[in-house]
This record gives C-alpha cells, structure tokens and sequence, in this order.
C-alpha cells in the first residue's frame, strides 16, 4: 500500500501537486484589482480551502471515485456505466453521450496547457533570484518541454520508480515552506472559516467574482484522480491524498497567505520567495522536476483517452507501442507525442508567461468537470442504485459550485479560454465524424455483403479450386462474408483448404476476462469462424488468437498461413449520407489511418490487402 500511495504522488498528484507554484499568485493579478490587505487574503485562502475539500475531497475522493468501470476510471469509463452497450434510444441520450465525448475530447486541450503552465511557472522562480534570467524564461521552458516529450518514448514504467520519491519531496518541502509562512502571521489561520469567502465575495462584488475563476486553478489536477483510477486503485489514491497531498497543499497556500500578510510586496511570486535565499535555486530544480512529472502525468492521460477512443471507434487507427510487457496501460503514440510538442512550444511562443496561461487555462477544466458530474447522475442511479432524488440532490449541489466557476472563467474565453475550446472542438468534430463515417461505411457493406450461409451454399454447389494451407480473412462482422474474401474468390478463383473468419469487437468494458474473450465455430466446407472480444482498454492481438485456436481445434502454421484485409478507398457519391465537407474529411482520415496490418501486429510479409472503392 504504501509504495502505491508514493506511486499515485507521482502520477496522480503531479498536475495538483503543482498548482501552489502558479494558483494564488494570479488571484492576486494587478488586472483582477484586489488589494493585498488581510481581509483578502483571508478571503481568497478560505475560498481556495473549501474548494479543495468540495471538489476533490467530496466530489472526487468521496464520490466519483467509486464509479469504477471494473476498476479503470475517467470520462470515457464513466459514459460506459452511465449508458452501458445499449444503443441510444432518444434524442437525449444521445445528446449525453455526445456530451461525454465532447468532455474527453476537452481533455487534449488541457494536456497542452498543463505542461506549458506547470513548466513556465517553476522557471519564472529564476526571476526570484535575479531579473538577469528574465529575457531567458522562454526558451529555457521550450527546451525542459522538449526534454520531457523527447524521453516519452521510453515509457513511464522505466521511469515511474522516481516519480513517485521525487514528488514525496516536493509534497514535503510544499509543507515545510507553508510552515515557515504560517509562523510569519499565525492569523491566516481564519482562513479556514468559510464565511471569510463569502464575506471577500459580498464585499468586492463582480471582482470577487472573477477571482473565483482563479481560485478554480488550485483544483484543475483534480480529474487526474478519476483518470488514473485503474493505474493504482481507489484506496492508495484516497490514502495518498488525505495522509500526504492535501494537507500539504493545504499548510503551502496558507503559508503563501501569512507571507502576503506579513510582507504584500511579494506578491509577484509568493511560493518562490517563501524559500530562504539560500534554498531557491534547489527549490527551482525541485519545481521544474515536479512540472516535468506534472507534465508526464498529463501527456500519458492524452495517450490514454486516444486509445480509449481508437478501440470505441472515436478515431482512426494510429500507431500505438506499449512500453511495458508487464503493464497494458503503458503506452506510447508517437504521432500525438510530437502533436503535443509542438503545440506546447507554439504556446509558449505565444502567451509569453505562465500569467498569460493562466487566462487560458481552467475553461476546459470546469466544462469537464461539469460533464462529469451530470454523467455521474446516470451512472449513480444505473450502478449504485441511487434513486433519482437522492443523486439529483447530491449532483445538484455539485453542479451549482461548479456552474459558478464556469461563469467565472467564462470571462477568460476573450483572453486565451478560447484556445482549448478551440483545440476541444475540432477533436470533437473529427471523433464524430469518424464514428458517423465508420457508421454509414458499415451500412454500405450490408447492403453489399452476402450472408455466410448463402456463401457456403454457393461453394457446395460450385466449389471452386482449393489450394493448401490456412487464409485468415478479418471480418467486420459475424454475420456477413467478409469482402476481401468475395474480392479474392471472384479474381483468382481459387480457395485454401483451411479458411477462417476472425471477427474481432470492442466491447464498452475497459477489460474482458480470459474466459469470455473468444467464440469458435466450426463451419462446412472448411471454414470456421473466430469471434474475439476485448475491452477498450486492450489492444487486440491477432497471433495470440490464432495459438489458442490452434491449441483447441486444429493445427495452425504460421508460416503458411496467408491473411486478407479488404482496404478501401472512398470516392464522392452523387447522394451523400454526410456533408459535403464532412464526406471530405472523413476520406482524409481514412486514407491517413495506420494500415490494419500494423495495428493488429499481423505479419507483413503474410498479408494481402484488396482495395476496393466505396461510394460514400
């Protein structure tokens, strides 16, 4: 247990973990134009406390923590339980499940500002030092950025062993500093009545209101606890935060506050100048190395949920290398690494600071947040059992806090928030394109596919020539004959004697245990049929398939085995199902996708690929 708990402080807690360094330094932005007095400190601190305890000790730890999808966690796991397989039925429903999908795809623009604002924020503590390293901050952020997704590659597994202690210390020093900044003014302490908070709010009007949306920033780690649910469980995620992460961050914000109590004029940087002079620069190293994990922590989130939505049918395939043979959640996907990358840098460029970042960042967070919480009705009341009042009360209360943040970073929309809303909705129209092309793509091939019956009749009553050895035809679906096998009957005329249709599905479960994952069916002729099903976690292998089929049915080479893919091409129809500049993309994304043969890990040198053109 407690080398989970250490485990989750690296991965789960890096994103909240280094909140302290940016957080309540924008509360107090000359922009927002709140005094720094002791009534506003009180105030801001109180709000920053209780909403620590709201969002993450009651909502997340408390609650939604609980909504495990046979033990893995985040938005797309908790559509799953909200809904389960079943198609959508009403307008509603489907609109919800939209919904949920636009919460994950809300989540890439988060993985691109968190590791720029994390980064940027532990380097601008140089400027605590001397100014001479202001002209500098810039680059020396792109070059740690490139650092961290430079070594990506190598896979979390290799370096996990030294997240966790690294952040053990980070955690520990953020209590230390909050200390010394407690002893400097014991009356910060009031901050943890709440009616400070709603006296700040009453007081300063709209300008208290539009703190509140900086106050946000202090929480936005706190989906990586729902995300990375399956990664350690929910009682070392649960321990860690109550024993070490959250009194931690707690005695740090109330240390930043007796600081600006007792000296205002170090407002401009508070957690660095908590630090004596003669810590700071191990304390600049000790944040950059806690960034980078924060940055790690998000990156591996991103290559999660695309894979996620990869298996579910949200995306097209694309290269994906696990990076541990031991652990299946440890993935590596180049091409959105190096997308990330380079969209960091351009931020960086960009808005200059971790300030101007800050404007940026918490809109895709609270909309996440949101979602999460009217998905969490359903699957209350689906898997708990809730009855409807009891779980509209509890998220009801959830959804009015979490609806004032929203207000409150609404206003950032014009000053960078459009940015991840931006980034979020064209993921979204490209996961829905996907999934409606995929849609209509499957409806063509039934009205052109024959049924397997009707198949197999036409070979007994005109067989035609059969060669030896086995073919592996994959088929889309356990009803019809694959195309690849029509196309390749019609050309050459020719059939192996061992034929067998795999059908490989996902299911809406991260995980599908051993004895449930595959079907066999004997068929005549010399066909069988291999039905496989896997969790949307998983990545399907089809040698593993073919070795336990051959273990239970029959002898099975390799080497002499030749499998067929059918591999489309889509070309405009005069009556298009979709729009135009949809069927546009949709074709760009098809031709673009990894090629069935890698994704599937089948041998290149044994695979024959049939184009055919689909009107579409």
């Amino acid at each position: 247990m407690a080398g989970l708990m250490i485990g989750a402080l690296g991965i789960v807690f890096g994103d909240i973990g280094t909140s302290p360094l940016y957080a309540l330094k924008e509360c107090f932005d000359p922009s927002h134009g709140v005094a720094v007095n002791q009534a506003n400190v009180l105030g801001v601190l109180s709000m920053v406390v209780w909403t620590l305890v709201l969002i993450v000790c009651g909502k997340y730890v408390t609650f939604v923590l609980r909504a495990d999808n046979r033990g893995e966690g985040g938005i797309l796991a908790l559509l799953s339980l909200a809904f389960g397989e079943a198609k959508p039925k009403s307008r509603r429903r489907a609109a919800l499940m939209a919904l949920g999908v636009f919460g994950a795809a809300l989540l890439y623009g988060d993985g691109i500002i968190t590791p720029c604002v994390t980064v940027m924020g532990a380097i601008e503590g140089l400027k605590v030092a001397t100014p001479l390293f202001t002209p500098y901050i810039v680059p020396i952020s792109i070059v740690v950025l490139i650092l961290v997704f430079a070594f990506q590659h190598v896979g979390t597994g290799r370096v996990g062993t030294v997240l966790g202690p690294i952040m053990l210390v980070w955690f520990v020093c953020l209590a230390i500093l909050g200390v010394r900044g407690i002893a400097m003014a014991p009356t910060v302490l009031q901050a943890l009545l709440p009616w400070h908070a709603l006296t700040f709010v009453a007081e300063n009007g709209f300008t208290g209101f539009l703190v509140i949306g900086t106050v946000f920033l202090v929480v936005t780690g706190a989906e990586a606890l729902y995300a990375d649910l399956g990664h350690f469980g929910r009682k070392p995620i649960h321990l860690a935060w109550f024993l070490i992460a959250f009194p931690a961050l707690l005695l740090n914000y109330l240390g930043q506050g007796g600081l600006l109590i007792s000296d205002p004029t170090r407002v401009e940087n508070p957690f660095f100048y908590l630090a004596p002079s003669y810590a700071l620069y191990p304390l600049v190293a000790l944040s950059v190395a806690a960034s980078a994990i924060a940055s790690q922590a998000l990156i591996a989130g991103t290559f999660s949920i695309t894979m996620q939505a990869i298996q579910l049918g949200y995306l097209p395939r694309m290269e994906i290398r696990h990076t541990s043979p031991d652990e299946r959640g440890q993935i590596y996907l180049p091409h959105v690494n190096w997308l990330l990358m380079l969209s960091c840098i351009g931020l960086c460029l960009g808005f200059g600071s971790s300030s101007a970042l800050a404007s940026a960042y918490g809109i895709a967070v609270t909309l996440t947040m949101l979602i999460t919480t009217v998905l969490f009705y359903f699957a209350a009341r689906r898997v708990f059992g809730w009855p409807a009042w009891r779980a509209a009360l509890l998220c009801s209360c959830f959804l009015v806090l979490e609806l004032l943040f929203f207000g409150a970073n609404a206003v950032k929309i014009a000053h960078g928030g459009w940015f991840p809303l931006l980034v979020a909705v064209g993921i979204f129209t490209v996961m829905y394109t996907w999934k409606a092309g995929r849609r209509v793509l499957g409806e063509r091939y039934g009205t052109l596919m024959l049924s397997t019956d009707a198949f197999l009749e036409s070979l007994r009553h005109s067989p035609p020539l059969r060669v030896p050895g086995t073919a592996v035809y994959m088929a889309g679906s356990a009803n019809g004959t694959p195309m690849a096998l029509l196309h390749n009957l019609k050309h050459n005329k020719v059939l192996h004697e061992q034929v067998l249709l795999l059908t490989i599905t996902i299911s809406e479960e991260p995980h599908v245990p051993d004895d449930q994952r595959v079907r066999y069916e004997t068929l005549p002729q010399g066909f069988s049929r291999i039905i496989a099903q896997y969790g949307f976690m998983e990545r399907p292998r089809v040698l593993e398939l073919l070795k336990r089929w051959k273990q239970e049915e029959g002898e099975l080479r390799i080497s002499e085995t030749t499998f067929f893919l059918s591999r489309e091409t889509i070309v405009p129809a005069k009556r298009r199902r979709m729009s135009l500049w949809r069927s546009v993309l949709f074709a760009f994304l098809s031709r673009n996708a990894q090629p069935a043969t890698a994704f599937f890990g089948l041998p290149a040198n044994r695979t024959v690929e049939l184009g055919m053109q689909i009107e579409f």
